[in-house]
């Protein structure tokens, strides 16, 4: 494993770096408790994110204009708040629910990881979340990034090529001076193809505790980690 020519590591932001379920499962239970609203906040969550994919699937193919993820979460918020029977919410009160993802929290290895990490490399996000989002969650999580660079530069959603060279190109680097840092497969494999290097950290319970995918690297990636802090371990920082 040669990786000396890395000079940034690219990282996928949601399950990667932050805990998302448990993140807006806790928005939504403290909703619920404002509003005297009984609701499977576990069942709906995983709903919600059952609708990220299709979601962008429709702009890659077309089917949507260019529409920003905060936007495509809030249209499918907006159709499970039918889904599931669920009324009373202010336009106010189904924003900040929606802005949730604005606010999610990291895996406790995460800042000690990426503050070790950034000794020696630039860090840089290479997600789905648009800048807004990524940026108020960077500011309340502590994540320490050099460069926050979402899908709306791009114009593409990941695992399109342009998602992943636009990022490279953005930082002045060829990609195989990118270390594209994720815990999914698909993710590592669509940036190998295009000549990053790859790091797979398992995140072992992203989808809750009967997590069945993405519970070990399924391929052959330069680095598979436990953690963040057991990735700066293996890089030499």
């Amino acid at each position: 494993m040669d990786v000396s020519n890395v000079k940034a590591l690219t990282f996928d932001v949601f399950g990667t770096v932050v805990d998302w379920r448990s993140s807006i499962i806790r928005e939504g239970e403290a909703l619920g408790r404002r509003k005297d609203i009984k609701v499977d906040w576990a069942k709906f969550v995983d709903a919600w994110r059952a609708g990220y994919e299709p979601a962008m699937a429709r702009v890659r193919d077309g089917e949507l204009p260019w529409t920003k993820l905060d936007d495509l979460h809030r249209a499918n918020l907006d159709q499970l708040l039918v889904e599931f029977g669920i009324g009373g919410f202010s336009e106010d009160e189904i924003d900040h629910l929606n802005r949730g993802w604005h606010r999610l929290d990291p895996w406790p290895d995460t800042v000690e990881g990426l503050n070790r990490l950034r000794r020696k490399y630039i860090l840089a996000t290479l997600s789905n979340g648009n800048v807004a989002l990524l940026v108020n969650m960077a500011k309340r999580a502590g994540l320490p990034w050099d460069a926050i660079l979402g899908p709306e530069v791009a114009r593409h959603y990941k695992p399109q090529p342009e998602a992943y060279l636009s990022t490279a190109d953005y930082l002045g680097l060829q990609p195989g001076q990118c270390m594209m840092v994720a815990a999914h497969n698909h993710d590592l494999v669509a940036a190998s193809r295009l000549g990053f290097r790859t790091a797979f950290v398992a995140r072992l319970t992203e989808y809750g505790p009967n997590q069945t995918k993405d519970l070990k690297a399924e391929h052959e990636f330069d680095i598979v980690a436990e953690s963040f802090v057991d990735l700066a371990d293996k890089l030499g920082c």
